[in-house]
């Protein structure tokens, strides 16, 4: 395996983590929601990740990273507050609000944000040692 595979795996960890943290974001910007008109309330989306492998030619190694292959939505139903001066409520005086779970959101958030940072690290310590390694033959 080259060492600039390290970039290639690193870089998709990224991208797609840096993906995952655009949908947790969007989620928690939805979390307090309600129904709209037509009735329907936002529902939470997950990212689903797959595996992306890097095949060189020529090369006896195989090295793989991380692609987003398809953001899902969450059909649990949505939760219902009994409010029935609320202007959306429905006729028996409920509100349904999304289905967001807020503290599953900031768990996502965190190790989505934590995953960029390692990747981000791994690619600064791959960086140096091929400096490092460059100036030895100087």
């Amino acid at each position: 395996m080259s060492m600039l595979n390290i970039f290639n795996v690193s870089g998709s960890a990224v991208s797609a983590q840096s993906q995952r943290l655009n949908v947790v974001a969007s989620n928690l910007a939805n979390a307090d929601t309600v129904a709209g008109p037509d009735g329907k309330s936002y529902k939470a989306r997950q990212v689903v990740f797959q595996t992306l492998p890097f095949q060189q030619p020529g090369e006896a190694g195989t090295a793989a990273g991380v692609q987003v292959s398809q953001i899902t939505e969450d059909n649990t139903p949505g939760r219902r507050v009994l409010d029935p001066k609320h202007p959306q409520a429905d006729a028996d005086g409920y509100v349904t609000y999304s289905n967001v779970n807020a503290v599953e959101e900031m768990v996502n958030m965190i190790s989505a944000s934590r995953s960029y940072q390692n990747n981000i690290e791994v690619m600064n310590t791959a960086k140096t040692l091929l400096l490092k390694t460059l100036q030895m033959g100087q």
